[in-house]
């Protein structure tokens, strides 16, 4: 994939074959998965670019520590920063302004065609461990917990800032491709507010593309994400109750035989976690955002290599990304659309 649009939004999550239910694979054409339309901002043909021990992600123009595990063991949370201060002291490879990626900007690099690990074909990376990495995005739902992505399937939550994870820094003053994460306060490892300045957190940069004033567009029963040039549906609750993955897809098609003027879909995973305001919790959505009857979770059209019969899943009371076996009525359906503007 080839010519990357220069504006923010969503990256494409990298799903190339579609599957079953039971986890086989079939035909793309007509399923209504994620592989069939391949929404988000393409990847370039030759995505990264080798700089010594940094490694330039030509999609982001994020720079990465090519060794994936620089500290050689786990870290707690504060332990990171701490290890990130003394590599810019010590000027790591000739550079002193590294720091510990936001959430949006470690999730950047997962390749949802891939498990263990979850990166694109022929990444250049080493040191790679199925383990946790630290983001430096605090969770709002739990101020002591931060974000972590799972770099054996992609899975993303949070946990204990005392608890020990990896450390995989980068530099770079954000990318204008990935939207901020919504973060702008400051948070120690026992969860108390903090001056932001120079502490490293998210909250300090604030890095990626800002968010437009105002983000959303009310057409009536349609919402614009102005942002992701998205369009959803105001009602967040398509079925009215918690579905099954293949039901999910049903009620699109449903959806799409009875409003035959747009082609709605079952949104990929990276068009759900768009939503995300990571300021935010129950649910993780910008405030005063416009939409009714928001539920907990939402299944993705993105289904899990990983485990093909499971599928991804946005939890949106949370903000977390993980996934649910696709034949249990976990979650519910939210139709996307393109924005006509």
């Amino acid at each position: 994939m080839s010519g990357i649009r220069k504006i923010p939004g969503y990256l494409w999550s990298g799903q190339l074959g579609c599957h079953d239910t039971d986890g086989q694979l079939i035909s793309c054409k007509g399923s209504g998965q994620d592989a069939e339309f391949r929404r988000g901002i393409p990847w370039p043909e030759k995505r990264f670019l080798i700089e010594g021990g940094v490694v330039r992600d030509r999609l982001t123009n994020l720079l990465w520590l090519r060794d994936a595990n620089v500290a050689g063991f786990p870290l707690t949370w504060r332990e990171t920063f701490e290890y990130v201060r003394e590599m810019n002291h010590a000027s790591h490879l000739g550079f002193d302004d590294w720091r510990v990626p936001n959430r949006r900007e470690l999730l950047s690099l997962m390749s949802f065609q891939a498990c263990k690990p979850a990166l694109p074909e022929n990444h250049p990376f080493r040191n790679l461990f199925s383990c946790w990495c630290w983001t430096s995005t605090t969770a709002s739902i739990a101020l002591s917990h931060a974000w972590y992505i799972h770099m054996e399937g992609a899975r993303m939550f949070y946990g204990g800032k005392d608890q020990s994870y990896l450390l995989w820094p980068l530099r770079g003053d954000g990318s204008d491709l990935l939207a901020a994460s919504g973060q702008k306060a400051c948070y120690d490892h026992q969860g108390r507010e903090i001056a932001c300045a120079g502490s490293g957190h998210d909250g300090e940069f604030q890095y990626g593309a800002a968010w437009p004033e105002p983000r959303f567009h009310s057409r009536g029963e349609t919402i614009d994400d102005r942002l992701s040039r998205l369009c959803w549906m105001r009602s967040a609750d398509l079925t009215g109750a918690a579905v099954t993955w293949s039901e999910a897809l049903a009620a699109i098609d449903q959806l799409n035989q009875q409003q035959r003027e747009r082609r709605w879909r079952l949104p990929g995973i990276t068009e759900l976690e768009s939503l995300v305001d990571c300021s935010q919790w129950g649910p993780a959505l910008p405030r005063q955002s416009p939409f009714d009857q928001v539920r907990e979770g939402y299944w993705s059209s993105t289904t899990s290599l990983f485990e093909p019969e499971w599928a991804w899943a946005l939890y949106l009371e949370k903000g977390a990304v993980g996934v649910g076996q696709k034949s249990g009525r976990h979650f519910h359906v939210w139709a996307v659309c393109d924005s006509e503007d």
